[in-house]
Order: structure tokens, then C-alpha cells, then sequence
């Protein structure tokens, strides 16, 4: 199961309001049906409210996904439920993209909130 706990956060700057991206170029989970390992980059993208994601925390968090049986939109949607109530965003979008398999490639968006400031 994805671990959550694994986030940390800190206080963002209380300046004007700034959007943040991560790109995680060397995300894996694993297919439910074949047991096949999953290869995906996913992009997180918010504008944080009091709070930004710690990227240690953040690693270690995508890395509990590792061995983890689940589809991709349930990777996408538990990544932004999990960073939602860790980090409580203004604006929150994880887009998750997917390595080709059988001729098919996916893209999984997720928000959360308000459209972005910047």
C-alpha cells in the first residue's frame, strides 16, 4: 500500500502567490492484471497555500508505489488525494504519463481547487 506518512512538509514563503512543479522522471508501480512493472514520469504542479511537500519525503513517498498492483488512474487520483490533505493546496494537478504497452500510451490528469495564479 502507498505510504502516505512518508510525506513531510514545510512552511511555504509568505510571499505573493507562486506555483511549484516536480517532475519524477523514474516512477514505477505495478500492473494488477500481469504483475508487469509500470513506468511512468509524473508531474505534480501546485500553488501552495501554508505548506510545500519536502522532495525527500516526496521520493520516498513515489517509491512506495514500487511494488504496488494498481492502475494507473488509482495512481493518479491516490497522488493527489495523498498531497492534497498533506499539503492542503490552493491548487493542486497531477498528471501522470505513461510508457507505451501494446501499442498505447496514457496521460492521467487529477486536479484539485482553484485554477493556478501564475
Amino acid at each position: 500500500m502507498p505510504d502516505a506518512s512518508l510525506l513531510e512538509t514545510f512552511n511555504s514563503p509568505p510571499k505573493a502567490p507562486f506555483l511549484i512543479e516536480h517532475i519524477n522522471e523514474e516512477f514505477t508501480s505495478v500492473c494488477p492484471v500481469t504483475g508487469h512493472p509500470d513506468f511512468g514520469v509524473i508531474t505534480l504542479k501546485y500553488e501552495p497555500s501554508s505548506l510545500c511537500v519536502e522532495l525527500k519525503s516526496l521520493k520516498l513517498y513515489y517509491q512506495s508505489f514500487r511494488n504496488e498492483g494498481i492502475y494507473y488512474e488509482a495512481v493518479t487520483n491516490q497522488i493527489r488525494d495523498d498531497l492534497v490533505e498533506c499539503v492542503q493546496p490552493t491548487w493542486l494537478q497531477v498528471i501522470t504519463s505513461w510508457r507505451g504497452r501494446g501499442g498505447i500510451r496514457s496521460n492521467i490528469t487529477a486536479s484539485y481547487g482553484e485554477v493556478p495564479c501564475c
